[in-house]
């Protein structure tokens, strides 16, 4: 057993990373400390200093250890690095791990392609991004591809040596073909340049430019010519638009705001490049720390550890802690000074008031869809509750669904819903061992009844281990059984149920003759729920569920069986050489068209058995 007074008196005044866990062992927090002596010590004492999240979490702690490290910004990485991997409850999690993309030219090669890219790495190439906005990306991609004649392929090229045969785009002229080794790269590279001015920003140059070949068509009658080129102008004006200067300074910064309301805080992040605002994105949190400061330098620590770009400046509207310690983290990220600053006043400071603007606007949007989820769950689960009179809310949801063709397979599944919402971790299959036939009563009890006792059995023993009931696999009992059946299926479940002295009531789940949801079987009776109703919709959800996870475990089954049953059948093909089989052809059909020296290559196979397989299949088509 952990003694936390004991682990406390011991713990060293060292830089290092603690990580605290419940009492299923489970890592519910991770943090870093200048001394871990000093900082874990905190959540052990007088708790009037904590916020409702710190008190919630030390409720949970059984133990904790800790990672010495030999400096403080060793110990941020560390952090970075374990929260990513272990994502523990009580931390800011960013939900979407997501790596923009990135426009990419390939300084690097003699002939420059232009591409997307996810990931921003120093080989030589120039890059401009992150855009937020993938079909933008593709977008100009596709303009640039339209105007200049580049090539998109991933041929090693050189001037004077011809590789290959030219690709389709030479031919219908959107590549000027440097794989034929003949085109200077002076012409090439002056291409690159128009683009790389045309990806920084410098549009009416191109404009001009287009607007004279634009005129010069016209005067020569060429209208179909003229019409693309005015195409491609509005095109460009169109990406214009959407990149409007918003900084004076013309550099590279992110802008970092929030709002906080009662249910949670809304980040909004702008990637300005070059003083355009290239994208923005949106994250929600709910219960979450309470000081705004130690929530953004949280935020920017899981934000920043793996994006491959840094700008040179982040702007924040408040102070944050550890700034020099997280400043130079990001310095290093980026190979040169980065700037943190909480702008008061000027242009600086309106970006900082314009992105705060956009959290509460987004925050209104996350209220609005989190009222939406409530209806849908709680709302719900309420509804049901009324609907069948039950004395308990029906928190833990348990649905059981039958699958079999022609009795072939029997299997049944078993979904949970807890709070309105799919467990999908505690979801189990059954193979249906003692039931002979298609007969669904029989499997039903059969499943119920293995469920339970199983179930009765861990509860006894983690109860006498002390351990908590979540250690179990079936030892978490439903508040509410759902049956996919009528009121055979239901009485069958209800017979094991009062064999093993457990109260919990049981619905059928009755669909019409369409397959579709109709209503519940309750105490004997059939009870129509309105179909608009959230309660309606949340029991065809568990429906659909139940039905799904069952035919998808059937049709595993039966694959696997059906091919094992035939090569079961051939002499000398055991367990070891039927999956080596099947993992090289990857499925019959191939196996029997194989001639004996292509299954002699399979691992674990000699000409002996490669033979019995090649009569076996041949023998029996000539039979």
């Amino acid at each position: 057993m952990f003694d936390i007074q004991e682990a406390l008196k011991n713990l060293p005044d060292h830089p290092g990373v603690y990580l605290m866990k419940n009492s299923e062992g489970e890592i519910i927090y991770i943090g870093k400390a200048v001394s871990l002596k000093n900082r874990v010590r905190q959540y052990f004492q007088n708790s009037r200093n904590h916020s409702p999240k710190v008190i919630a979490m030390v409720k949970h702690i059984e133990e904790f250890e800790y990672i010495l490290t030999d400096s403080e910004l060793e110990a941020l990485i560390l952090e970075c690095n374990l929260i990513k991997k272990h994502r523990p409850r009580y931390n800011i999690l960013l939900k979407d791990d997501k790596h923009y993309p990135y426009i990419k030219v390939t300084l690097n090669e003699e002939y420059p392609r232009v591409m997307v890219t996810r990931k921003m790495v120093k080989d030589g190439a120039k890059y401009f991004g992150p855009y937020t906005d993938v079909s933008a990306v593709r977008e100009t991609i596709n303009l640039i591809n339209q105007i200049y004649p580049i090539r998109t392929c991933s041929r090693p090229l050189s001037f004077g040596t011809q590789v290959g045969r030219p690709c389709l785009n030479f031919h219908i002229n959107r590549c000027i073909g440097p794989c034929l080794g003949t085109i200077p790269k002076e012409e090439y590279m002056k291409m690159i340049n128009e683009i790389i001015a045309f990806l920084s920003g410098k549009h009416d140059e191109l404009i001009r430019e287009l607007k004279m070949k634009m005129e010069r068509a016209a005067e020569k009658l060429d209208f179909e010519r003229a019409a693309e080129l005015r195409d491609q102008i509005q095109s460009i004006q169109k990406i214009q638009e959407k990149q409007k200067i918003i900084s004076s300074a013309l550099e590279d910064e992110d802008v970092i705001a929030f709002a906080k309301n009662e249910q949670g805080t809304a980040v909004q992040v702008f990637f300005i490049r070059g003083g355009k605002l290239l994208g923005r994105e949106s994250f929600y949190f709910e219960d979450i720390e309470d000081d705004d400061g130690i929530l953004l330098s949280q935020f920017i620590t899981q934000f920043y550890t793996d994006k491959e770009y840094v700008p040179r400046e982040i702007l924040l509207q408040k102070e944050i802690n550890e700034i020099n310690l997280i400043e130079s983290w990001l310095s290093n990220k980026r190979g040169s000074k980065v700037h943190i600053k909480v702008p008061k006043r000027g242009d600086k400071n309106d970006l900082i008031e314009m992105a705060q603007k956009n959290a509460e606007n987004a925050l209104e949007q996350f209220k609005y869809k989190y009222i939406m989820e409530k209806q849908k769950t709680q709302g719900a689960l309420e509804e049901l509750m009324e609907i069948l009179g039950i004395e308990k809310f029906p928190n833990r949801i348990e649905a059981f669904d039958i699958s079999n063709i022609q009795g072939t397979d029997p299997v049944a599944s078993m979904v949970v819903f807890e709070g309105g919402k799919p467990k999908n971790k505690d979801y189990r299959r059954f193979k249906i061992k003692t039931v002979k036939g298609p007969n669904d009563y029989a499997s039903m009890e059969e499943v119920i009844r293995r469920r339970f006792t199983r179930g009765i059995n861990e509860i006894l023993e983690l109860n006498d281990s002390g351990r908590d009931l979540s250690y179990g696999k079936f030892s978490l009992l439903p508040d509410l059984l759902l049956i996919d059946g009528g009121e055979g299926q239901v009485s069958a479940a209800q017979k094991v149920l009062d064999d093993l002295g457990l109260n919990i009531p049981i619905c059928g789940m009755v669909k019409d003759d369409k397959h579709r949801t109709r209503g519940l079987i309750f105490n004997g009776e059939e009870i129509q729920i309105y179909k608009d109703s959230n309660a309606f919709k949340l029991i065809a959800r568990i429906q659909d569920e139940a039905h799904r996870f069952a035919i998808t475990y059937h049709r595993s089954l039966r694959g696997k069986s059906s091919v094992s049953s035939v090569l079961d059948e051939i002499p000398g093909i055991g367990k070891k050489r039927r999956l080596a089989l099947m993992k090289y052809f990857e499925n019959i059909e191939k196996i029997k068209k194989a001639s004996i020296e292509e299954l002699c290559r399979v691992e674990g196979m000699n000409e002996k058995a490669a033979i019995a397989v090649y009569e076996f299949f041949n023998s029996n088509e000539q039979e």
